[in-house]
């Protein structure tokens, strides 16, 4: 059985596990004050471009959301998301458990724009209700699909104007940069929101995401929210050393590349043999729609995950590619899917 069940089924990269080995038995500074994550937040400093910005580990994305979500909202404020983020879907109410609730908002592409925010502001107006203070989205989507810069521009102008934090769940950040219809950079991104996190987890490393403040409200006593919430890691070092080599000799991204150039091999064989998608993806996310017979021959022999029933005979299912999925797999996908054809 060859999984593309997620981009999450491998350990990590052999280069952070060969760094992680030679510095195994070195004596570390404990809570993300140690020299390794000093060196990780230059190297993020100097590619986004924002020498002042505010950088942190966090071991995981859920941990991530909460923590970034419940620093910057007042008691009495929530957070707009797309109906399918990551934070009203899949976090088992983690946003909601710190007291603040999540405005879901209905889109047709998983992705927000200034008029879908817009109805979350006109429906909330007083002090009966709670009041919108952060726009939550996410990069690439979880439906695979990804903001260009002018998207971004127009979404960050209108938080601004309306005294709303933007923030992006970095979670696959990598592939979206590295999509072939990408126009952002992570300087671009750095530019247009206030706070961002660049993910590891699903790009190669063992865990971790890395945050990166830039809004100097969101900045102050960062650290005790994250001791508070259960996230700061006594061996802190592990998270810094793993994007200490990510971000040297382009490896963040040259990880991101395989996964999607993987994603698009499977996605231009599963187009030729004439199958439609769920959405728009040219990210590690793929949506094909197949006839249910189909999918159950399939699953002999590979594992995924049910997107939802599309009619009474069709599906959608979900295939992720990661850093380290293998060529051999995909083309047995893909010649699978030839056979039944014949």
């Amino acid at each position: 059985m060859y999984s593309f069940t997620n981009d999450y089924s491998e350990g990590a990269h052999p280069r952070i596990l060969q760094a992680m080995m030679e510095a195994n038995l070195t004596q570390n500074t404990g809570y993300g004050l140690d020299t390794h994550s000093a060196r990780a937040k230059g190297l993020i400093r100097h590619e986004i471009g924002q020498p002042q910005a505010d950088i942190h580990f966090i071991p995981g994305g859920t941990q991530t959301n909460l923590i970034v979500i419940a620093s910057a909202l007042r008691p009495y404020q929530a957070v707009v998301s797309a109906s399918t983020g990551h934070v009203n879907v899949h976090e088992t109410g983690a946003i909601e458990a710190t007291g603040h609730k999540v405005l879901a908002v209905n889109t047709p592409d998983g992705k927000l724009t200034p008029a879908l925010v817009q109805q979350a502001l006109d429906t909330h107006t007083d002090e009966h209700m709670v009041q919108p203070g952060m726009v939550y989205i996410s990069n690439s989507t979880e439906v695979g699909t990804q903001y260009t810069k002018a998207e971004l521009e127009s979404l960050s102008r209108f938080c601004r104007l309306n005294g709303l934090y933007l923030y992006m769940d970095g979670a696959r950040v990598g592939s979206a940069l590295t999509s072939p219809v990408n126009d952002l950079t992570l300087a671009d991104i750095a530019g247009l929101t206030d706070a961002f996190y660049i993910g590891g987890t699903k790009n190669g490393a063992l865990f971790g995401e890395a945050v990166v403040i830039l809004h100097q409200d969101l900045k102050r006593d960062f650290r005790y929210m994250i001791k508070q919430r259960g996230a700061m890691m006594a061996k802190g070092w592990l998270l810094g050393i793993q994007f200490e080599e990510l971000f040297q000799n382009n490896l963040f991204y040259d990880l991101a590349r395989h996964s999607n150039q993987m994603a698009e091999k499977l996605r231009t064989a599963i187009a030729e043999q004439g199958y439609s998608f769920a959405s728009d993806s040219r990210t590690n996310q793929l949506f094909p729609v197949f006839p249910d017979q189909v999918i159950r021959k399939l699953a002999e022999d590979f594992t995924f995950e049910m997107n939802g029933k599309v009619d009474e005979t069709h599906s959608s299912i979900r295939l992720v590619t990661s850093w380290a999925t293998r060529e051999a797999g995909v083309d047995q996908f893909i010649q699978a899917l030839k056979n039944m054809a014949t």
